[in-house]
């Protein structure tokens, strides 16, 4: 019964193993260009879902057409095209930061940083 769903549905066990792979990325990696790219593994799965959800079986594109019964659903395509430009975006003002802090601490590394953070909390504080 789910063998022959996750044959016949491969996309949403694509779906499942890219959000596994994403959730592992940013939270093992202590590396911040690393997370990044697992949160755009992420945010990818989320979009292969929702245009997985959206087709409908024996529907045909929402484009006017004579003999056509079912629409496939339009509404996912556009969100997700308006995700993919947020994600872009997103990626853009993360990688800027992740660049100002490499130029301010000399390294991208989240353990790195947080121990130079507190050794400086200490110099301060003496």
């Amino acid at each position: 019964m789910i063998i022959d769903f996750l044959i016949y549905k491969y996309n949403y066990l694509a779906t499942i193993i890219l959000i596994l792979i994403g959730l592992y990325s940013v939270i093992v990696n202590g590396n911040l260009l690393k997370k990044v790219i697992g949160l755009n593994i992420l945010s990818t799965s989320v979009i292969l879902f929702y245009i997985s959800i959206s087709k409908v079986s024996g529907g045909s594109a929402p484009i006017y057409a004579e003999n056509v019964v079912r629409y496939d659903n339009p509404l996912p395509h556009v969100l997700m095209l308006t995700a993919i430009v947020v994600g872009v975006s997103i990626t853009a003002v993360a990688l800027s930061i992740i660049i100002k802090i490499e130029e301010t601490y000399g390294t991208i590394e989240e353990d790195e940083i947080v121990e130079i953070d507190q050794n400086d909390d200490m110099v301060d504080n003496k």
